[in-house]
């Protein structure tokens, strides 16, 4: 059964149709909430998923307008609770529990499943109109001439936003705000959880071992790499200078490192170069993890398309790989130097 939602016995049945439609509620609960929570902090990830299908929302007509949208918790419950008091329909794709702007690129939030889902709630014996909503950040992965072709149904392509719902369906027209996508600091900060909890438990594992290994602050440098890469690279987004997320993240990592390769530098006998080599250490390893904390961040946003990701994993991947090698090589080097006794001579 559907998150909160009735879904069979006390469902009419669809006149004509194959499958019984839900209903749905305008009404965000507390444990809506506890759920969006929990998929903010990627607790059980692929989990927060509705039951798709054919939702009446209100007291919808057939002459109620027809929203689709994905069967990904936090989609699904945008969408209605921006309905409000609009009697409305809601379509419900199976996404596999993905949001729509993902599903479109991965094709679940596609053509095939589209005319599927119409299929199977028998939308066409349900409404008098043959019009279809979807959200924009769905056209990747719907050819609207195909769905017409083959149901019947015409595609608008709404607002980007769900809130932006009700003023569309008063007017029937996406604005240039409506259309236009945003990813402000807010947007930006409410995916740092779910970023840093991929990398909570490899942060916690490299700060013990660098603890015991070259003390408290070599740990810190460990938490303090992640926290960059995973909250203070979203934050920074829009100004950091550099076009790649790579780039930026080797940037960032660079300016970062700064005060630990200090520190690292004033703690060793000043010759033979190892205050040198002990300040690229940091410096390196900076660069590398939190550019590669960068460009995983690519997955989240609408900045770079599908093919922009893979071009950039190609040609940075093995940067990063170098500058990884190069700080474990200067590593190396270091506590060489200090075991012969160099830093004596």
């Amino acid at each position: 059964m559907a998150k909160g939602h009735c879904s069979c016995d006390c469902s009419p049945q669809v006149p004509g149709g194959v499958q019984e439609f839900l209903y749905a509620s305008p009404a965000i609960t507390f444990a809506d909430r506890w759920d969006h929570f929990k998929a903010r902090w990627g607790v059980h990830r692929m989990g927060h998923i509705v039951q798709p299908g054919l939702y009446k929302l209100g007291l919808a007509t057939p002459e109620s307008p027809v929203i689709v949208t994905a069967n990904y918790t936090l989609s699904f419950d945008a969408v209605r609770s921006a309905l409000g008091r609009t009697d409305a329909w809601i379509l419900v794709l199976d996404t596999k529990g993905v949001n729509v702007w993902c599903a479109a690129g991965k094709g679940t939030f596609g053509t095939g499943e589209l005319i599927r889902r119409i299929a199977l709630t028998g939308l066409a014996s349900v409404v008098s109109h043959r019009t279809l909503v979807l959200p924009q950040l769905g056209a990747p992965g719907v050819s609207a001439h195909d769905v017409q072709k083959f149901t019947g149904f015409h595609v608008e392509y709404g607002p980007v936003r769900a809130r932006d719902l009700p003023e569309y369906l008063r007017t029937r027209m996406a604005t240039p705000a409506m259309r236009r996508v945003e990813f402000t600091l807010r947007d930006r900060l409410v995916l740092t959880p779910v970023e840093f909890v991929f990398a909570a438990l490899p942060m916690v594992i490299a700060a013990l071992v660098l603890f015991f290994l070259a003390g408290p602050i070599a740990a810190l440098a460990a938490v303090a790499a992640v926290l960059a890469g995973t909250v203070l690279f979203p934050a920074l987004l829009p100004w950091i200078p550099a076009k790649d997320f790579s780039t930026k993240g080797f940037l960032l990592g660079f300016v970062v490192a700064l005060p630990f390769a200090a520190f690292f530098s004033s703690r060793v006998p000043a010759t033979d170069g190892l205050p040198v080599i002990a300040g690229l250490i940091p410096l390196f390893l900076f660069s590398a993890i939190v550019g590669y904390l960068a460009l995983n961040f690519t997955g989240s946003t609408t900045f770079t398309s599908r093919t922009g990701v893979k071009k950039e994993i190609f040609r940075y991947v093995p940067v990063m790989a170098l500058l990884a090698g190069l700080g474990i090589a200067c590593w190396a080097v270091a506590g060489l130097l200090l075991y012969l006794g160099a830093g004596h001579a």
